[in-house]
């Protein structure tokens, strides 16, 4: 009932959509929708973007429990580029230059939930058209992100891949697997950053030092949200921010999404709280502890499962992308929402709806048609679709 209910996002090809928030320190929010794929399958479980095939634009990449695909920039033609080559489920994709051939290459993890928890990369073929060689990483059970940082300092990226659950008597293995001189070849030998953490459902990785230090980490877990740094003795340092949601039960608590962005010169921290939770979580503050202001947005969600920090109407401060996969107790459809703050405080936020019905696992921002404004790439669950968002705001 619940997947024929909301089926009719699939038939929307192109639309325009008003996202009705303006106040005096807000800009009224424009977007024009496209479905880019109306079934990508079972599950659309992640969405990035990535210049595949070298023209200078974003393209689309998504992955469904059984595929990974690239949808070509502009006229957003699907083209795969594996399919049943590894054990069900595919759960997660970051790109990067693997091979240093100067061209991208994707880092994957399948066999979710936990059947082995297979980490591996795939290489580009002499032709686009052609299906890409898979090449094993290694493997860690219930794998479910991951992300290219340099969080050792080596001056090269390493893959930072968080499993969600760890092995009963510790918490999750962080790993960063540094890339060897030939990946095709050779094997990848990781370093454990961290057993701390416990139902770790994403990282974000930042550097607000910047020059040559080391990539710092922000963990969400049902620890909340912790910040891990490089030691001078090869370790890391662990910094607690906030404990996220509290409840009595250990599920209902901490953090599950987090992202970074700024507001006003201060740092933000977006969150979803707990994991797959209700509440739309904002951090601020000059320093990264736990000194950082929480303010709520939003406690209505269900099943929230992705969020963003995105300056969408070009004043220099971020606003918030967030999305729930369910639908309310009420009975409203999953969707996307914009969160705009009214005042320079951040005190006041206004929420607006993007777009209803969307069972949206994942989003990603980015400048996809190189107009200078952000738009939001969105991934369905139950309702299997791939929309963009084309920003036309009035700058």
């Amino acid at each position: 009932m619940y997947r024929t209910r909301y089926c009719m996002t699939c038939c929307l090809v192109s639309l325009s959509l008003l996202v009705l928030t303006q106040t005096a320190s807000a800009k009224k929010l424009q977007f024009q929708k496209s479905v880019i794929d109306p079934n990508i399958g079972k599950v659309c479980y992640a969405v990035t973007a990535a210049d595949v095939d070298g023209d200078n634009r974003l393209d689309i990449v998504a992955i469904s429990e059984r595929e990974a695909m690239w949808y070509r920039n502009p006229d957003w033609k699907k083209h795969v580029m594996i399919s049943d080559a590894v054990t069900k489920d595919h759960v997660c994709i970051t790109a990067g230059d693997i091979d240093g051939d100067g061209k991208v290459d994707f880092a994957m993890g399948a066999g979710w939930p936990k059947n082995g928890g297979e980490i591996f990369w795939i290489q580009r073929s002499k032709s686009l058209q052609s299906p890409w060689k898979v090449h094993p990483i290694g493997a860690e059970a219930w794998t479910h992100r991951m992300r290219f940082a340099d969080v050792l300092g080596t001056g090269r990226k390493q893959l930072v891949v968080t499993p969600l659950n760890g092995d009963g008597n510790n918490g999750i293995r962080l790993l960063a697997y540094p890339i060897p001189e030939k990946p095709a070849d050779s094997n990848w030998t990781p370093t454990v950053m961290n057993r701390s953490f416990n139902r770790a459902h994403n990282q974000w990785h930042l550097n607000l030092s910047g020059g040559t230090k080391p990539d710092d980490t922000i963990v969400a877990s049902q620890e909340g949200l912790n910040l891990l740094q490089r030691s001078a003795d090869g370790g890391f340092s662990v910094t607690r921010i906030t404990e996220g949601a509290t409840a009595g039960q250990p599920t209902q608590r901490g953090s599950g999404e987090v992202k970074h962005g700024t507001f006003h010169g201060q740092i933000m921290l977006a969150a979803i709280e707990p994991m797959h939770g209700n509440q739309v979580v904002v951090y601020l503050g000059n320093k990264l502890n736990s000194q950082m202001k929480r303010l709520v947005l939003d406690d209505s969600l269900a099943q929230g499962h992705a969020i963003w920090c995105a300056d969408l109407d070009g004043d220099g401060s971020d606003e918030v992308i967030a999305a729930h996969r369910e639908p309310k107790k009420d009975g409203t459809a999953p969707g996307i929402y914009l969160y705009q703050a009214t005042d320079s405080s951040g005190e006041q936020w206004k929420r607006s709806q993007l777009d209803s019905p969307i069972a949206c696992e994942d989003l990603w921002c980015a400048d996809f048609n190189d107009d200078g404004r952000i738009d939001i790439l969105a991934g369905g669950r139950a309702t299997h679709d791939v929309n963009l968002y084309l920003n036309t705001t009035t700058r």
